[in-house]
């Protein structure tokens, strides 16, 4: 008997039953098996039997021992294709439910504070997460002739200022409504052609101390950025005392100011690109609430708008003004739905960027020497109660 063949043909029916034992799919098995049956042949022994015949539940068994056939491997497969598609069923339920998720988010934000909080306005869905992607509004009028930028602090302005008509919202202070406490107050610009999402936000930043103090009269620097949060320029208005100056800034280089003429019921305002006056402001006072701005011939180059926004709004409770700042014609092709209706400024030259950023700053200085209140809501509470009490008719007993 040749002891060597025979040690060497058990050697190789062990490495088949291992490897048969580690096979995870029906590839590696048919792979081994065709590797290996010219060494093994066809028929195993009954010790390897007990080692690989349930490696998946199931074998087949012929005259006493192990036959690996053409139905063992198709019972395979079917078996691999089954847990495969249980696997993928479970990963999109999974991806469904994280989907769900972040869209009830970008819900509420949306609900409490689309635009003070400088929420998200358009999402893009991606296979994996869902990630939102701020965008920035289309401009309303061509960067061209006197709005073509003449240099990089221009160009900075053009994606907020290239447009022909801003809505300024000031945000409700909460804390000065109720409390009295004076907070920083915060805006959002939107664009009339779209009003769908602001195109830039306000915000002031001064000492709380000065706040509580001096009210109006304080000094403070707003920065305003466009919807993504980049910075554009900032507003800079000193303390003062009998008139108010406020300033505009881009990357700390001084490019305009808004004086303010003292007079005893007209509103008058002189408005510098430099250190040349390209228009004035005067407005009769009292309840007139147009603002235009006329060149030294008397002709109109913008004007500014302050919008009653009710009774609740205006006498008894807050201080959320709003302003329209209107520079002209807007491009045909951006006055759709309700901006087709707008009624468009007839002026005798646009403004160039520069000029709408001084504008901006009259906006805001307008906004703090007129139209601020002094006080929380409690006081006019008080007021009103005082008023009723003294208007409250006589009862029986006093009349008799």
């Amino acid at each position: 008997m040749d002891w060597t063949k025979t040690l060497r043909f058990l050697k190789e029916c062990n490495k088949f039953g291992d490897s048969l034992y580690r096979a995870r799919n029906v590839k590696s098995l048919s792979s081994i098996w065709n590797r290996q049956r010219e060494s093994v042949g066809y028929l195993l022994p009954r010790v390897l039997n007990d080692r690989f015949c349930n490696v998946r539940g199931f074998a087949s068994e012929s005259h006493g021992g192990f036959q690996l056939n053409r139905d063992y491997l198709v019972k395979l497969w079917d078996t691999d294709k089954k847990i495969e598609s249980s696997r993928s069923k479970r990963r999109k339920v999974s991806r469904r439910r994280k989907e769900a998720t972040a869209d009830e988010q970008l819900s509420l934000q949306n609900a409490f504070g689309r635009w003070f909080s400088a929420a998200p306005q358009r999402i893009e869905k991606s296979e994996e997460t869902v990630k939102p992607v701020l965008k920035q509004p289309p401009v309303s009028q061509s960067v061209e002739g006197s709005l073509k930028p003449k240099a990089p602090e221009e160009a900075q302005l053009a994606p907020l200022l290239a447009r022909s008509n801003l809505l300024i919202t000031r945000d409700i202070e909460w804390a000065n409504l109720v409390f009295g406490f004076e907070q920083e107050n915060r805006y959002a610009i939107v664009d009339v052609c779209y009003p769908q999402s602001p195109v830039g936000f306000i915000r002031e930043q001064s000492n709380v101390l000065a706040r509580q103090l001096l009210r109006t009269r304080r000094p403070f620097v707003a920065t305003i950025t466009d919807a993504l949060g980049n910075e554009l320029f900032q507003i800079r208005r000193p303390f003062w005392w009998i008139t108010s100056s406020i300033y505009a800034e881009v990357n700390g280089k001084e490019i305009g100011v808004v004086h303010r003429q003292w007079h005893l019921w007209r509103r008058v305002y002189d408005l510098y690109l430099g250190n040349v006056q390209f228009a004035l402001v005067e407005n009769r006072g009292l309840w007139h609430w147009d603002f235009t701005l006329k060149d030294a011939d008397g002709k109109v180059l913008a004007e500014i708008n302050r919008d009653w926004r009710g009774f609740g709004f205006e006498v008894l409770f807050t201080d959320a003004g709003q302003y329209v700042i209107r520079f002209g014609a807007a491009d045909p092709k951006s006055k759709m739905g309700a901006a087709s209706s707008i009624e468009e400024l007839d002026v005798s030259r646009p403004l160039t960027l520069s000029e709408r950023a001084v504008v901006l700053a009259l906006a805001v200085s307008l906004d703090n020497d007129y139209f601020s209140r002094h006080g929380g809501w409690y006081v006019n509470w008080m007021q009103v109660r005082w008023q009723l009490g003294r208007c409250a008719p006589l009862s029986a007993d006093r009349i008799n």
